[in-house]
């Protein structure tokens, strides 16, 4: 199983943070490096957040080997021909190594700040199908595309340059058994979970199973990967003040995925994850000046390779 790392871009992200991470994530051995797309906090305070396409820009040109995208890049602020443009370029530049992570959007505080309109639920999901059928029909097909929808309309709209063969490759991230993971097995490479403990990915996973079947695609052709927290400490003491700083236990963290622990603790709960099927983990790292806390992290999970 990859381990990855994820940041929120929204959380105090500047650019000698970004730079430092990006060359340890990269130095250390971990698989990608991920980050939200988000302008704000979900509630104050705001903080410093470094818009996300220009960061990947500069991780594109200064990294050599980490997968790297959005987890995930809303299409309610985004408009799909413009996000294909941009991934496109990204990817080329990267030599290959981006990866689409699309979402529908959730965040009603950016909404309203920012003046984007998130939607009712039903409608916002229908947006968002929209926009995976224009990226993916402008990722795959060379011809000029016209498209009426209801949120989108198109008019003889061409990628141009072309992208790579087979890239950039879309990931669909969420746990809706029926909106999410219809789509994904409509239009997705790769399926990111987010937040489940082992037992109920492995629920969703076989459901996403089904569907692909359904549609007359192999499961394997799908990828399956996992986003979920991480509060991990070189002692249980220091755990434990972790858990403090959260106001929640390790039993209620765990129940949501999260995983906890010292580096046995964490790599026993990983191993639970690679046993269920997960391809590849992307653990949320929220203090983004630890960086000692990342060299130990690489030493206790990166066997799990």
């Amino acid at each position: 199983m990859d381990v990855s790392i994820m940041i929120e871009g929204q959380n105090g992200l500047t650019w000698p943070r970004w730079q430092r991470i990006a060359r340890t994530v990269e130095d250390l051995g971990f698989a990608g490096l991920f980050r939200s797309d988000h302008f704000t906090n979900a509630a104050p305070p705001d903080r410093d957040s470094l818009e996300l396409w220009t960061s990947l820009t500069w991780l594109a040109a200064n990294t050599s080997r980490v997968r790297f995208g959005p987890l995930v890049t809303p299409c309610s602020f985004r408009h799909p021909a413009m996000t294909a443009r941009m991934a496109t370029a990204v990817d080329e530049l990267s030599g290959g190594r981006l990866i689409l992570g699309l979402g529908a959007g959730w965040q009603d505080r950016e909404h309203t700040n920012y003046g984007f309109e998130l939607l009712p639920l039903r409608a916002r999901f229908d947006r968002f199908a929209e926009s995976v059928e224009i990226i993916t029909r402008l990722l795959e097909n060379p011809d000029p595309l016209t498209y009426e929808g209801r949120h989108y309309r198109l008019r003889d709209a061409v990628l141009l340059p072309r992208p790579r063969p087979g890239g950039p490759p879309i990931l669909i991230g969420g746990n809706g058994e029926r909106r999410t993971l219809g789509l994904a097995a409509r239009h997705a490479v790769e399926w990111n979970a987010t937040f489940q403990p082992a037992r109920r990915w492995t629920e969703l996973n076989r459901r996403l199973d089904g569907l692909l079947q359904r549609r007359g695609r192999d499961p394997i052709s799908v990828r399956r990967s996992m986003m979920t927290g991480v509060v991990f400490g070189r002692r249980t003491s220091e755990v434990e003040e972790k858990l403090r700083g959260r106001g929640r236990t390790r039993e209620e963290l765990r129940a949501r995925g999260v995983i906890v622990g010292t580096p046995d603790e964490v790599v026993e709960q990983l191993a639970a994850l690679n046993e269920a099927g997960l391809q590849e983990v992307m653990l949320q790292w929220l203090d983004l000046d630890d960086l000692d806390g990342l060299d130990l992290l690489a030493r206790a999970v990166l066997a799990l390779h």
